[in-house]
């Protein structure tokens, strides 16, 4: 593909859009207006398709809102150009590399042999400076994916863009057009800059946190609860590292100002591909006024299940079905979770229409089953997060109402109302609670070893769950009470019977661990550069995984080269992903088939936690004799 574009085809373009201009630094797909993949115009073809497929990575500039800055991309533009592809072909794709550095592609969520899954290190050497390296491979699965560096932090600065592949016969997801609608985070600060600020103060870039104005005007935690959690040198605004105090969220490229515009017909039915290709950034996404029918996840088709708003982790993709029967334009609105900043977009029956931008809404504050505490029931959360009814309004700092609830300790008297807190009786039944006998002893620093005994004892492990539950019957943070219907994993059902039912022969706990202060994340303790040997697996093995998240911030975990079935009830019918978002304090089940031999990574996809140690290598292995 080239950016080259004589005036002629500019004018030619820009005229089939109404006037509408064309950027040649970003690719076809990603106009400014755009009439869907079909009919994208643009200085390159609206995707690149074939058996053959060149693509270059090079330094370019790339402009957000009216400001330019500079960006590693593909071909001249960032984000990189669309890759079509067909179910059943083989595909060969050159990657030259122009940098003086090392560089990669990798094929998020392809099935595909594990050397040519393009990570540095793992499954090939990487792409030296000034060099080309062929990628070859049969496509074996449809859907919507991505590609993105995966060298250093390259990512950050444009290396990534959306792959669609078409059935090998028709689509059975009808629609009358599609638009790709790829999420990113860009910051003009370099991700090494990024870095360096979060390991000098993990909160460097959280500028909402609470202040006296927030807690006098009862937007912030009042002032015991406020006591409590410092007390535990826990932050509630704690909900992203990276925020919009230096991002700036894109849709296809285009920050808000710059308004990516998709057009429509009305009475349509329009396929929207959902990819989040931030760095850092869980989105909340809605389209207020239009209901989002869901039908692939992961690019996998699932039974259509009708919302009105999803949260997208980083490196997940839904396919959405959107009917808008109005005249008007309609806005896509994705609120970073932490609500510092939105990436929006506009969908318009004709180029130029402007839909209502509502306000960003109220921040989240993390709460205690974002501390792992959710096994307290239902009735814990309130009860230890607002003064009791009683009106014994302080609380005894030695014994913190959330440790008193477990039964750690015994408050001082009048100062605590155990009926409020749902523990009528004097003396707690610790065996109930899970903590048999004198062994149920915990660390009131929450960092309580004997809850993980898979942990390393390391600088890395801050914080240790003390219940973490499943949550994923729940919507991501913030979205509980929005009003209206919020996706949650379970509303997830495949739409085809799973290729292997098996049940797992045995299980497995993996710890998501990390120490805030001192920027540091890791699986089990370990960071990556202290693991001494992969996650091992025999081939055609069904193994049941837990995943527990022991910090307060969500993790989207990524597993290469694998789908596995997330267990929240459906049986055979489980649905299949490739990455999940476990929440904060809480745990994810699934089970996997090791069916693909090889090593392969797995990590966190928030980029600079796998860049800190969140990552691993599983390795699957033929059976020996």
């Amino acid at each position: 593909m080239t950016t080259t574009i004589d005036r002629r085809a500019l004018l030619r373009g820009a005229a089939s859009l109404g006037g509408a201009a064309l950027f040649p630094a970003v690719p076809g797909w990603a106009q400014p207006v755009s009439a869907g993949l079909a009919a994208a115009p643009g200085p390159g073809p609206a995707a690149l398709t074939g058996s053959d497929i060149r693509l270059r990575i090079a330094h370019q500039t790339m402009t957000v809102d009216g400001r330019s800055g500079h960006a590693i991309g593909i071909n001249g533009s960032a984000p990189a150009p669309l890759i079509r592809l067909r179910e059943g072909e083989t595909v060969r794709l050159h990657v030259e590399n122009t940098l003086g550095e090392d560089s990669s592609i990798h094929w998020h969520g392809l099935l595909l042999p594990f050397h040519m899954d393009g990570v540095p290190g793992v499954s090939f050497p990487g792409i030296a400076p000034r060099s080309t390296f062929t990628y070859e491979f049969p496509v074996i699965q449809s859907g919507t994916y991505w590609y993105h560096s995966h060298s250093g932090l390259q990512e950050q600065m444009g290396l990534y863009g959306p792959i669609v592949i078409d059935p090998v016969g028709a689509d059975p997801i009808a629609s009358d057009r599609e638009h790709v609608v790829m999420l990113s985070d860009h910051s003009r600060l370099h991700p090494h800059a990024i870095f360096r600020k979060l390991k000098q103060q993990g909160g460097y870039f959280n500028y909402q946190k609470q202040t006296l104005a927030g807690m006098l005007a009862g937007r912030d935690q009042p002032a015991g609860e406020r006591a409590r959690w410092g007390a535990m040198r826990m932050d509630p605004t704690d909900v992203a590292d990276v925020t919009g105090a230096t991002y700036t969220y894109l849709v296809n490229g285009h920050g808000p100002r710059d308004n990516w515009t998709g057009l429509f017909a009305v009475g349509e039915r329009v396929r929207l591909r959902l990819v989040n290709a931030s760095a850092m950034t869980t989105f909340n996404l809605r389209i207020p006024g239009l209901p989002l029918t869901v039908v692939q996840a992961d690019g996998l088709p699932v039974r259509p299940v009708t919302v009105d708003e999803l949260q997208i982790a980083v490196a997940e993709t839904y396919d959405v079905i959107v009917e808008p029967a109005e005249d008007r334009a309609y806005t896509l609105v994705a609120e970073s979770v932490d609500r510092s900043g939105m990436a929006r977009a506009t969908l318009a029956p004709r180029p130029g229409m402007v839909g209502a931008v509502p306000p960003l809404r109220r921040r989240p504050l993390a709460d205690m089953n974002d501390m792992g505490m959710g096994g307290m029931g239902a009735a814990a959360p309130p009860a230890a997060t607002s003064a009791p009814a009683g009106g014994t309004s302080a609380a005894d700092p030695a014994c913190p109402p959330e440790h008193a609830a477990m039964g750690h300790c015994t408050p001082k008297a009048g100062t605590m109302d155990h009926a409020a807190m749902g523990h009528a009786a004097p003396a707690t039944d610790h065996a109930a609670m899970g903590h048999g006998g004198e062994q149920h002893a915990m660390d009131h620093s929450m960092r309580d070893f004997a809850n993980a005994p898979e942990v390393a004892k390391t600088p890395t492990v801050q914080t240790i769950s003390p219940m973490p539950v499943d949550r994923t019957g729940e919507p991501g943070q913030g979205l509980d009470g929005v009003g209206h219907r919020v996706l949650v994993y379970r509303d997830l059902v495949a739409l085809e019977r799973n290729p292997d039912v098996r049940p797992p022969t045995r299980t497995m706990r993996i710890h998501l661990t990390g120490n805030m202060e001192r920027y540091m994340w890791a699986f089990d303790g370990r960071k990556l550069n202290e693991v001494t040997a992969p996650i091992a697996f025999t081939k055609g093995e069904r193994v049941r995984i837990t995943l527990v998240n022991d910090t307060m911030m969500g993790h989207p975990i990524h597993l290469h080269g694998h789908f596995f079935e997330l267990v929240t009830g459906h049986g055979d019918h489980a649905p299949r992903k490739h990455t999940v978002q476990v929440q904060p304090g809480g745990t994810v089940t699934f089970d996997l088939t090791a069916d693909a031999v090889g090593d392969w990574a797995f990590h966190c996809h928030l980029l600079y936690h796998m860049h800190a140690g969140m990552m691993q290598v599983v390795s699957v292995r033929e059976a020996t004799a």
